[in-house]
């Protein structure tokens, strides 16, 4: 079993993915293989200099911020995703950038048309984007220091993926993403947590919505090649692509690279990716380069502690 450091690991790795990630969002992956990006660059799409982290990271932070001020609070949530929406706290650079229309249609529909925090996020089959999934690992970390049961641990995921995102088809991608997160944190190597992810019991979900992960949980990634992994922000692609990339990759420098130059969603693949390689590899792991570009890193790290600080046991 690894030795489980601090929470930064994590956090930051996930802010380091986004910023590569950022500047290459929409190219195609022929465009970035024939040219591969290895270092911080800023986003000419965005106007946002080398090292400014999108929308992943801020409604991480901002979920993370309302977990500190009032633990699990839907509404705290949503209230800090509409702030960061319509003043860019939480950003990196004072505004908002990079926001997925699900998530712009339920956060309107929650500030302008009062609609309920349980009742806003979009349910048809089409609102299946990643932009619950991106913000899903603060929860790993609290149900680790937590020790929180399993029944719970779906409720909550199904509650905070529903601000945004409320088909059971996100619901499962967030809960095979927290499980995945889990086993990490566990101190078991990636191939072991891969394992316990296949093993685990879904019987809260629709056979319909499993047989769409089926890649995920039957097959396996690790023999699947880069031409048979789409990155879209679909959040059945989006999880196959984080996962194979970081069962294959070699080290979170590698994990990065990889995401940065897979084409498409490349910010928010970079960030789960590099979230689960930061927990893996450690903090001291990622570059120093990257470490010292990424933009508000002290806060961000400020906001660990204070999340350990509330919710990590002393041992």
């Amino acid at each position: 079993m690894k030795e489980l450091k601090g929470m930064k690991d994590g956090i930051i790795g996930f802010a380091i993915g986004d910023a590569m990630g950022t500047p290459t969002e929409f190219y195609t992956r022929k465009e970035l293989l024939k040219n591969p990006i290895t270092d911080m660059e800023p986003s000419i799409e965005q106007g946002t200099p080398a090292g400014a982290w999108s929308d992943d990271t801020a409604m991480t932070l901002a979920e993370m911020q309302a977990m500190i001020d009032k633990g699990i609070d839907y509404k705290e949530m949503a209230d800090n995703f509409v702030s960061w929406l319509g003043t860019g706290d939480f950003s990196s650079t004072g505004k908002q950038f990079g926001i997925g229309n699900t998530t712009l249609s339920a956060l309107w529909r929650y500030a302008h048309e009062n609609v309920p925090v349980n009742e806003c996020g979009g349910k048809g089959i089409k609102d299946n984007g990643n932009g619950s999934l991106m913000r899903m690992l603060p929860l790993a970390y609290y149900f680790y220091y937590q020790n929180t049961t399993k029944d719970k641990i779906y409720e909550i995921i199904k509650n905070t993926s529903s601000i945004t995102h409320a088909h059971e088809i996100s619901f499962l991608g967030c809960y095979i993403y927290v499980i995945f997160v889990l086993e990490l944190l566990k101190g078991n190597s990636k191939e072991e947590a891969y394992r316990h992810i296949k093993a685990h019991n879904y019987k809260r979900f629709s056979d319909e919505s499993l047989e769409l992960y089926k890649r995920i949980l039957k097959g396996n990634l690790e023999k699947l090649t880069i031409t048979d992994i789409k990155s879209t922000g679909y959040v059945v692609d989006t999880l196959e692509a984080t996962l194979w990339v970081f069962l294959k990759a070699k080290d979170y420098q590698e994990c990065v690279i990889a995401t940065t130059n897979i084409g498409n969603d490349t910010d928010t693949i970079g960030a789960l990716t590099g979230g689960l390689a930061g927990i893996y590899y450690g903090y001291d792991t990622i570059p120093n380069k990257w470490l010292y570009r990424v933009l508000r890193k002290d806060y961000i790290e400020s906001l660990c502690t204070n999340f350990e600080l509330k919710y990590k046991p002393n041992k």
